[in-house]
């Protein structure tokens, strides 16, 4: 018997996704699963039932807890973060109370916003995005480990994690990678290759607990985490990495990331 037994659903508000988590719900109970319906951290496996968007909310309301498991149940159209179909839930059940599962733990992107007047710290789980607050052109010196990459003109840079290659990042070109390998990835958003500027058009992937700096030009800025928009001004720097935290997301049989890239993209 699995050692699970608490559950707590985060469920997308549309009528799919709703009708789906009562059908659920009844399941799990039915087999002596207790579902948690109120305001709590006392359960041990969190079920987001919607496309990406709803893991992201559910990771994000638990605020990268470690202690915990999550898994996601697909009810929108490309859901890469969500394991299980539909017409899977009875087998995925059968399969928690059996332990036949995997558990791959996932790095955690953390990123320090360093201002004029204050310091602040933002976790998130596919990528960040930073831009000028006016949509000017946006120029940076990019550093890895202190040493320059390069002197960075463009729309923006994405930083994003590998569980978040196949989200945002793939919009601009960027390289798919397996989630588990925990690294982040440098790509240019719309870069300028100019007389005046040479940057990359290829993005620049890196280890976990490496750190990317950005020392930014412009005055004004929005850096978007997770698809949440946060405006900062006069930004000294901005300091991402796949930071000592890991979540724990479980794998069953069925998944194999080569195949959901032939099913969601192919």
């Amino acid at each position: 018997m699995s050692g699970i037994r608490k559950i707590k659903l985060f469920v997308n508000n549309n009528d799919k996704s709703i009708e789906c988590a009562r059908l659920v719900q009844k399941k799990l109970e039915a087999k002596k699963f207790k579902v948690i319906e109120y305001d709590t951290n006392d359960y041990s496996l969190g079920i987001a039932i919607g496309g990406d968007g709803s893991f992201l909310r559910m990771v994000r309301q638990n605020e990268f807890n470690s202690q915990l498991s999550y898994v996601g149940i697909n009810t929108g159209h490309l859901g890469f973060l969500q394991d299980v179909k539909i017409d899977e839930v009875d087998q995925f059940i059968d399969d928690l109370i059996n332990e036949n599962y995997e558990v791959d733990y996932i790095g955690i992107q953390e990123t320090d916003v360093i201002c004029k007047d204050k310091k602040s710290t933002f976790f998130s789980l596919n990528e960040i995005v930073v831009k000028d607050k006016n949509n000017k052109l946006f120029r940076a010196d990019v550093y890895i480990k202190n040493d320059l990459l390069e002197k960075y003109a463009g729309d923006g840079i994405m930083l994003a994690t590998s569980v978040g290659s196949t989200a945002h990042n793939l919009s601009y070109n960027g390289s798919i990678v397996y989630p588990s390998f925990s690294s982040l990835q440098i790509t240019p958003m719309a870069p300028i290759n100019s007389s005046r500027y040479r940057t990359l058009f290829n993005s620049v992937i890196i280890p976990e607990k490496m750190n990317v700096d950005l020392i930014p030009n412009n005055d004004d800025l929005v850096v978007t985490f997770d698809g949440e928009d946060v405006f900062f001004h006069d930004v000294g720097s901005i300091c991402s990495k796949i930071g000592e935290r890991k979540i724990k997301v479980l794998r069953f049989n069925n998944y194999g990331f080569a195949k959901r890239i032939n099913e969601k993209l192919l």
